[in-house]
Formats: structure tokens, sequence, C-alpha cells
């Protein structure tokens, strides 16, 4: 059975506003209409940003209880909703630690290099991770570069990251203005991504091409107006229910996976399917050791 292909839809981030685009939902009821219309076009998670009452970014526990409580009033299990920690140059990772345990979510993104940053401190964050997998967190750990992957998979071998695939999201282009580019995804295909359950994330106008070149490889998804504004036919998209459903006709003949088909496969890479074939589309357990060549699943 085919691995199914999930995406995530990332409606807002934390720098864009209405100037940007008047439909980027900034306001909470705007977040659970955005996010209602980009389930319905196929997505399978949300990436939530909150904003402040100026509309500022914002790691506020309050704000984000009461924006999951109204997502997961209108769209009940349908969505896996993920909060950021993001840090924009304005909050530590001690600061994204207290976030995280105020909130207790069921899933969240930690950018590498916030969470650990370098010759700070390990113990803290290590123990956040551990206490995430107690939790049964949905965790997924942000890339920005290959070197962030050689440094997670260090982190692993020190013991200050669990074992085994994680998830995570490598990042192609930056909030500069530079777009992705090809060279970036052949080289995070080097260094060995498939390694992990991966979603991809691609900034600028050639966002939809980059996730075809994923789903092809066995990834997956993150798409809207955090990282692109723009239709694949270089249009400006109407809003992100659209960019999400032009990823959905990019899936390379895999079936669009669902949440719970998202959660099972959470951290299991391309390649790794559960014991009874399923690809994660029942519900299984799947046991999954890396092997010291590069690469390799067992």
């Amino acid at each position: 059975m085919t691995r199914p292909f999930a995406i995530a839809v990332a409606p807002n981030g934390a720098r864009r506003g209405k100037a940007d685009h008047p439909r980027l939902p900034l306001t909470l009821p705007e977040l659970v209409e955005a996010a209602a219309a980009a389930e319905a076009a196929g997505a399978a998670m949300l990436h939530l940003h909150v904003r402040d009452d100026r509309g500022a970014h914002v790691l506020d526990a309050g704000r984000y209880r009461a924006a999951l409580s109204a997502l997961r009033a209108e769209l009940g299990d349908r969505m896996i909703l993920q909060i950021t920690t993001e840090a924009i140059g304005r909050y530590s990772a001690a600061e994204q630690i207290a976030l995280v345990e105020a909130v207790r979510p069921d899933s969240v993104s930690l950018a590498l290099r916030e969470i650990f940053p370098e010759g700070g401190d390990t113990a803290a964050p290590a123990a956040l991770f551990r206490r995430m997998e107690d939790r049964d967190t949905l965790y997924q750990i942000i890339l920005y570069d290959t070197a962030d992957l050689v440094r997670m998979e260090a982190l692993q071998d020190r013991g200050l990251l669990p074992e085994g695939p994680l998830a995570i999201l490598p990042v192609m282009g930056r909030y500069s203005g530079t777009g992705a580019g090809a060279a970036e995804f052949a080289a995070y295909l080097a260094a060995g991504i498939t390694r992990h359950a991966f979603m991809l994330c691609a900034f600028g106008p050639g966002e939809a091409g980059f996730m075809a070149r994923g789903a092809a490889h066995g990834g997956h998804a993150r798409v809207g107006f955090e990282n692109n504004l723009w239709l694949p036919d270089g249009s400006l998209a109407p809003d992100n229910a659209a960019i999400v459903a032009a990823t959905a006709r990019q899936t390379a003949g895999r079936p669009l996976a669902r949440a719970g088909d998202l959660r099972r496969l959470w951290r299991v890479p391309p390649g790794v399917i559960a014991a009874d074939g399923s690809c994660g589309t029942e519900t299984t357990t799947v046991r999954i050791t890396k092997n010291v060549q590069q690469g390799e699943m067992t």
C-alpha cells in the first residue's frame, strides 16, 4: 500500500500581516475560518502562530490555550494542531520550554538552533524532550540547513535527543526574501533527511514544485502564507486553502493523508512501513532502529 502524503498548513507565521495579503489570518475567528477551509482542501495539520492585540507574534500560553480550544471545537480531531515556539530573536530557550510546559500541546515545532543554542544549556532542553516523549507529544524539529541535521544527530548520539528517526522540518529559503533553491533540496537529500520522517518547508513561489519533489522522496509538505503567497501558476493565491488544494494535486501518486494517518506516520521515515504493510493507514505498532550505515533502516 502506498505511503500517504500529508499536508500541513502554516496560515500566518510570525512576520507577515494584512499588508502582505488581506486574507492572512491574524485574529482567532480568522484563524478558525482559515483552518477549517484548509482542512476541507486537504490539510491534515495546522501550524499555529498566535498574535497579540497589536498583531505581533507572541508566545503566550493563555492565547494558545484559547486558540486551541476554539480550533478543537470547530475541527474536532480532523486536524493535528501544532503550536510554534519560534523565537524571532525575542524569546529564549528557557521561555520556549516554559511555554511548552504551560500549554502541554498535542503537537509543537521547535527549531534546533533555538532550543539547543550553540554553547548554551543542554540539560533543560534534553529534559523537555524526555517529558514530551513521556506525554506522547508530536514534536517536530525545524532544521535550517544540513549543518542542523548533522548537529541534531550528534545530539542524539550524546543522548540529548531521543534515538531513532525523528519528525523534522527541513527549511529551504529564508524570511529575508530568498526563495528556496534546488541546491538546498539536493543537499538535504545527500545529508540524509530520508533517515527521518521529513516534512518540507520552502519559501517563495517555487513552493509547490518542491513539495512535489519531497512527495516523490516519501516526505510530507508544509505550505501556506507563512512562507509563500503564490499558486504554482505564479498568480497570487486568494487564500491558504487554495495553496493547500494546489499542493494536494502534487502528491506523486500517493493518497492524501488525514490527521490519523499523519499521527501514525509521525516518526516513520520513507521506506519504512508498518509491520502489516499498511504504511500507517491502520493502527499498528512499528519498531524502528537506526543502522550505523547511513540511510539504512531496520
